[in-house]
């Protein structure tokens, strides 16, 4: 695992892939128009028609694409996602992202030479988890959960010999990979089964004289000043009241940034470096992907370089998260 690690860049719609392609992307994950990913979105996504285009300019300039179809099958009616991974197979697509154990079984045995990911919806965080996908599904690659710190990804390299990927910059979850039911409760749509997490069709905005109320299914979850950056209304980013103080309490509006300790998570043993964010502007994923590109060819290199990106945090801030982590 000592070679240039890849840098995986989202591709929300073919023109986001074209332009993470030409930003330096070695490989670019997408989905279908379906619920099959967990970017079911409208506006975003690809068509089969797109796929295949898309498919055949990454690949002409010798970058690959992989496809999520990392939501858990609905039971009784999984011939969304088993389509998904034909349309994967037929189209050559160089890796499909899995978390649902049945799939994984039906790509495994139907596609043996199709090349599987485990998805971080999976939240495999051990390496007992990882080598299990290995050894049943021949799983080659797995998308850590952002609950882990340089020291345990590397622990774990140590005792797996599949590729790991982790998440790099973007938007951060309350480290509930996988099982994160916020959304449902309110909205009655689960990230998990529908791939969709507070859709825009339960998503208001309220002006309230100064502040500006983001509401979902009609109930308040922020209250921004003028001079606050107003944030997309999810369950985890909300702020609340509890013991009479107001804020946030389950995660806060804060980037994912780790371009600081990229050669540490070399070291590591790291394969892969994930950038988040199938819903950016394109102005956003050229600006990612170039200065990520530059920072992961510099740390490969044994050179550390720091490029500011406070432009591009959600809530103005970043973290290394959990990387860093000195609790237990």
């Amino acid at each position: 695992m000592n070679k240039k690690p890849e840098l995986v860049c989202p591709a929300g719609t073919p023109a986001a892939l074209r332009i993470a392609v030409i930003a330096g992307a070695d490989a670019v994950y997408l989905g279908l128009c379906d619920q099959t990913n967990a970017r079911n979105f409208p506006g975003l996504n690809f068509s089969e028609e797109e796929l295949a285009q898309g498919v055949d300019f990454a690949h002409e300039r010798g970058v690959k694409v992989l496809l999520a179809v990392n939501t858990y099958a609905k039971a009784g009616d999984n011939k969304p996602w088993i389509k998904a991974i034909d349309i994967a197979a037929r189209l050559k697509i160089d890796a499909v992202i899995l978390a649902d154990v049945g799939l994984l079984d039906y790509a495994h045995r139907t596609y043996p030479d199709l090349r599987l990911h485990l998805s971080v919806q999976a939240a495999a965080s051990n390496a007992a988890s990882i080598n299990f996908y290995a050894k049943e599904f021949n799983v080659r690659r797995v998308v850590l959960p952002r609950v882990l710190s340089v020291d345990e990804i590397k622990a774990i390299n140590e005792k797996i010999k599949v590729e790991t990927e982790v998440l790099a910059f973007g938007g951060m979850c309350p480290m509930a990979e996988g099982h994160c039911s916020m959304s449902s409760y309110v909205t009655g749509q689960s990230p998990n089964k529908d791939g969709i997490c507070s859709p825009p069709s339960h998503v208001t905005y309220e002006q309230l004289g100064t502040r500006l109320a983001t509401k979902l299914a009609g109930l308040t979850i922020n209250n921004f000043e003028e001079h606050e950056q107003v944030g997309y209304p999810t369950l985890c980013k909300g702020r609340f009241m509890a013991n009479n103080r107001t804020g946030y309490l389950f995660e806060s509006p804060t980037s994912l940034n780790i371009m600081t300790i990229l050669p540490e998570l070399i070291d590591a043993g790291v394969s892969a470096f994930k950038i988040e964010g199938r819903q950016r502007s394109k102005a956003y994923i050229k600006a990612v992907v170039e200065n990520f590109r530059k920072a992961v060819d510099a740390a490969a290199e044994g050179r550390k370089l720091i490029i500011p990106m406070d432009h591009l945090y959600e809530g103005g801030e970043d973290t290394v998260g959990a990387y860093k982590k000195d609790w237990s």
